[in-house]
């Protein structure tokens, strides 16, 4: 069939430009569609913590590490005559390991303060620590690793009136558990022995001629002397078991401080707690050595009424010094004083010895209180010192205790 020339150019040209759309129209189809994407293993989650518990135990276990380190650190320097430099490392390990959470903190706190405030107790089950070469009892451990390198056995601690063991008590009703923490023990400055027998009919008492530790005492006697008659027993009413005077020489400051609890902390700077502040007693004129006298004074004593009698545990960082009518041989001329280090407890007097000695006075003593105890700070007096008199003592406390009726 034949066609006009026109008409098949016209054909030609229909064809041409259909197919150069079909042609645009694929490459916009090419460029729309989505790109391949390569083969990739699926991501898997990571499980939560919820269904894997365990993935917290590093965390605890890290802060108990870090506790058992800042304990750790805490140690005394200078080790004890019979251990070396981590001797003790395994058995407090082992001791640390026993302890709860809560425990490990308050141990912590305790021993980082140095005992500036009371702390809580720190329970331990009794007996020694498993796994360590030298067995020893958790608070004779921990009392030797942070307070006392030289300790060796347990009767020459004591507990503080203030801590739940003492006269044997556990914790929370568990007789097996025994409160650990080294800053709710004192040294004895005086051996804990059983009292020589009393007899009024004869004046040569059984009394040990040296004591079980003679490093501990430092004894001297002076002349019994007559005190201010002001501070008659009279003024004690009911319900007070002493007061106490503070003096600076001759001089006393203050008033007199009743004491209602069973026992009161005397000091100049305590961080935390309560009792008689000699800090804020104020006085015209002190003379330089009752500055430097008071500035020693620090976190001073602790006195307490326990049963028989009555105790002070020295706070301070520096030595204080008893007389008492109870604490010397009896039958002995004059008033004993005794020396007693910082950390270290001594029973200031005796209920039992002092109703016996009222009989064994020598008819030459002048008159004396027998219910009254004096307490300097830093200075001694007697014999063995310069000051023959506690009157020649910067700063001085004395005890008036209430006489049992």
């Amino acid at each position: 069939m034949n066609f006009p020339n026109g008409e098949v150019r016209g054909r030609r040209e229909s064809r041409h430009r259909k197919k150069s759309w079909l042609r645009r129209a694929a490459g916009r189809a090419v460029l729309a569609a989505p790109r391949a994407q390569p083969h990739t293993q699926p991501r898997l989650l990571a499980p939560s913590s919820a269904a894997h518990p365990r993935r917290c135990c590093p965390m605890f276990r890290s802060r108990r590490a870090a506790l058992v380190r800042r304990l750790w650190r805490q140690r005394c320097a200078a080790p004890g005559p019979e251990d070396g430099h981590g001797a003790l490392k395994p058995a407090a390990h082992a001791l640390f390991k026993k302890l709860k959470d809560e425990e490990l903190e308050l141990l912590v706190q305790a021993v980082e303060s140095r005992g500036a405030w009371e702390s809580g107790c720190v329970w331990a089950p009794r007996g020694d620590p498993r796994g360590a070469k030298q067995a020893l009892p958790p608070q004779v451990l921990l009392c030797r690793l942070y307070r006392w390198p030289d300790l060796r056995q347990p009767h020459e601690l004591k507990h503080l009136s203030y801590c739940q063991s003492a006269g044997g008590r556990g914790g929370c009703g568990d007789a097996a558990a025994l409160c650990c923490n080294p800053h709710h023990f004192s040294r004895l400055a005086v051996p804990e022995t059983p009292p020589p027998p009393y007899s009024k009919s004869s004046f040569s008492p059984s009394w040990p001629a040296e004591p079980e530790h003679p490093q501990l005492l430092e004894f001297s006697y002076n002349r019994v002397e007559w005190r201010d008659t002001s501070l008659s027993r009279s003024t004690i009413r009911d319900g007070y078991w002493c007061k106490l005077a503070y003096w600076e020489h001759r001089t006393r400051v203050g008033r007199l401080y009743a004491v209602h609890e069973a026992s009161v902390n005397v000091f100049c700077e305590l961080p935390r707690g309560s009792g008689f502040c000699l800090g804020q007693l104020p006085a015209a004129h002190r003379s330089q050595a009752v500055r430097r006298a008071r500035g020693k004074i620090g976190r001073g004593l602790l006195l307490s009424r326990e049963p028989g009698g009555v105790w002070a545990y020295n706070r301070s960082e520096h030595p204080i010094f008893v007389s008492s009518p109870t604490l010397g041989p009896p039958g002995a001329r004059g008033l004993a004083v005794l020396k007693v280090l910082p950390g270290y407890s001594v029973k200031v007097f005796d209920y039992e010895r002092a109703g016996v000695l009222a009989g064994w006075r020598h008819p030459g003593d002048g008159p004396c209180d027998t219910h009254s105890v004096r307490i300097s700070f830093g200075k001694g007096w007697g014999p063995c010192y310069s000051r023959q008199f506690i009157t020649s003592c910067p700063c001085w406390l004395e005890v008036l205790l209430n006489q049992p009726r």
